[in-house]
């Protein structure tokens, strides 16, 4: 016989916060400032697009680069390692989404064979926020110079980035923050920077796909895309334009068919 402990009725229950309690305020207040917080990333990095040369400049440059490999057959390789790898592995997926050759590297791999993976027609783009990850740094010189480099990074200038030393022609992608996240919310655990890379990285891809495919993008991206809700919606929409189709047909048969 298998005797269960009879649970105390002793301890006493936190009750559920309610949105009048202090904690409860606390809460939602440190909740809503992270979102807040990021926000106002994204609203800084926007503006630095909209006014900065050098932020323009690179954007321009790297949207032909990566237009460029497309139409030679190449592909778009991102590496980087950590939470900026996991972003890096995100942007490959909206690419490859999109109908745009990506593929991801990861660092530590690359040096261990991997980067067999990088052809002389392929554009290389690293993702690091402070532009000096150790990992980054001894794969560069292992990559051929005809490979165009790319860098998705903090820094507003090239000069400031140390993965770029050496590289003149190396395209810079500014990915800043307006504060420290430490100071924004008193870790330094990516958060903020993560948000920004990533949204930055789909601008690049969206705008990627724009020059490649033209008025092509959304047929593309639906064609790549057949499942889950969104290739449901595809679904429906079809069925609806075959409907509509059909009824136009039966509505306009006798100037439709030909005459005896």
């Amino acid at each position: 016989m298998i005797l269960k402990r009879k649970r105390s009725s002793s301890l006493p229950l936190t009750p559920p916060l309610s949105i009048d309690d202090p904690d409860a305020v606390r809460t939602l207040d440190r909740a809503v400032h992270v979102l807040s917080t990021e926000a106002a990333a994204l609203s800084h990095v926007a503006m630095l697009y909209q006014t900065d040369p050098i932020a323009r400049d690179g954007l321009l440059r790297a949207v032909d680069c990566i237009t460029r490999v497309n139409e030679i057959g190449g592909r778009l390789i991102i590496c980087g390692v950590g939470k900026s790898g996991l972003v890096g592995m995100k942007i490959v997926a909206t690419m490859k989404s999109l109908g745009l050759g990506s593929s991801f590297l990861h660092a530590s791999e690359a040096m261990h064979g991997d980067l067999g993976d990088v052809r002389k027609h392929d554009a290389l783009m690293f993702i690091t926020y402070s532009g000096r990850t150790p990992e980054l740094l001894h794969l560069l010189p292992h990559i051929p110079e005809s490979v165009s480099v790319l860098a998705l990074t903090s820094h507003k200038v090239v000069s400031d980035c140390l993965l770029l030393a050496g590289r003149p022609d190396a395209i810079l992608l500014p990915a800043p923050i307006h504060e420290p996240e430490e100071e924004s919310f008193g870790v330094c655990a990516p958060t903020t920077s993560t948000t920004v890379a990533m949204a930055v990285g789909d601008m690049l891809a969206i705008t990627v796909a724009d020059c490649v495919h033209q008025e092509r993008a959304r047929q593309v991206f639906r064609k790549n895309h057949p499942g889950g809700a969104i290739g449901a919606r595809k679904d429906d929409q079809e069925c609806e334009a075959e409907k509509e189709k059909k009824l136009f047909r039966k509505r306009h048969k006798s100037i439709i068919a030909p005459r005896a």
